[in-house]
């Protein structure tokens, strides 16, 4: 790990308030008086200014296949070398990376966009990836991460809660994001008592990444929080209505962790969603942290036979041809 001169760079999006000054990053919008860190404990107001403390500020790197984001639909077989700093901005106890996103910014490595770029090159991955913790986080980082990353052919990814504001979201767009994986929790209920969060504001955003970018969907599937085929279903008739059917859409298996100790998921109740959310009518709906599961794979939405056979994170076979499948030239929504 590269260790430069860590340092706080003034973040993009901000206004007055009587208070002090609101952070415009994500949709809590952090009303922070002079000093104060707002709740990802990235953001501050230093002189009436919101700064970002975590430019740079990478906790975790690492080269992962793209189907471990998870990404079933975008260029299968590649790599993407994946970096994360500290902090979110939601307060889901069952959090998986909890000991990097639980925490403030340590300021132990400081790595440049262009840095992590010339990693990305040494490895030979195929593209960037801004994960483990809330990527929002890292927003002024990735946005010169992406220009520098396109100008060497690599694409850019992003793994997030999906709650960015909109002009974030459409910033990172302008500036080379290629794909997003939003994590969807739940129905309104789930993301209030858990998250702390807005619903309607995450679902906004994945209408507009899906309109713009690829655009994938994950659901940790929590016992008794929301391993129920009905919250899916609800969710699933609005993506029909509102999205479409086309974007593939992750249902994971849930472990204990953090300060949840609920039982882990059930696999036959992931199960029933799953083939409840392909009766609705998505083309697209795959079984999460159940190796060897046939969910795993993809599967023609007209003819049925396999496409796209997969092991634990990794592309066995695929059997695409021209985005259409070989057997009855139905297209498949895939990027590659």
């Amino acid at each position: 790990m590269y260790t430069g001169k860590m340092r706080i760079y003034k973040a993009r999006f901000y206004s007055k308030s009587r208070k002090g000054v609101i952070c415009e990053t994500c949709e809590r919008r952090c009303d922070l008086k002079e000093e104060q860190v707002g709740v990802c404990k990235t953001r501050k107001n230093i002189g009436g200014k919101i700064y970002t403390l975590v430019y740079g500020n990478i906790s975790s790197i690492s080269l992962n296949p793209v189907e471990k984001k998870p990404f079933y639909h975008f260029y299968p077989g590649t790599y993407a070398m994946t970096a994360g700093t500290w902090g979110c901005n939601f307060l889901c106890p069952w959090c998986q990376n909890w000991e990097i996103s639980k925490f403030p910014p340590e300021n132990k490595y400081f790595l440049s966009p262009e840095e992590f770029v010339e990693i990305c090159l040494k490895y030979k991955a195929n593209g960037t990836s801004i994960s483990f913790n809330e990527p929002t986080l890292l927003f002024e980082w990735s946005l010169d991460v992406f220009k520098s990353a396109k100008k060497h052919g690599l694409y850019n990814t992003y793994v997030s809660n999906g709650y960015m504001t909109e002009k974030v979201l459409y910033q990172l767009i302008d500036a080379g994001l290629d794909a997003i994986n939003i994590d969807l929790k739940g129905d309104e209920e789930v993301y209030k008592k858990y998250c702390g969060a807005d619903f309607e504001k995450v679902w906004r955003n994945i209408k507009i990444s899906a309109k713009n970018i690829h655009t994938e969907v994950v659901s940790l599937c929590i016992t008794d929080v929301n391993d129920s085929v009905d919250i899916f279903s609800n969710l699933a008739k609005r993506m029909l209505d509102e999205i479409g059917n086309f974007i593939p859409w992750h249902i994971t298996r849930y472990f204990p962790a953090y300060k949840f100790n609920n039982p882990e998921t059930d696999i036959k109740t992931m199960e029933e969603i799953i083939e409840r959310l392909k009766e609705i009518g998505i083309k697209y709906v795959y079984i999460g942290n159940v190796p060897y599961h046939k969910y795993n794979h993809t599967w023609c939405p007209s003819c049925e036979n396999l496409l796209i056979k997969r092991g634990i994170m990794e592309v066995i076979e695929n059997r695409v041809k021209n985005n259409r499948c070989p057997y009855c030239r139905n297209k498949i929504d895939i990027v590659f």
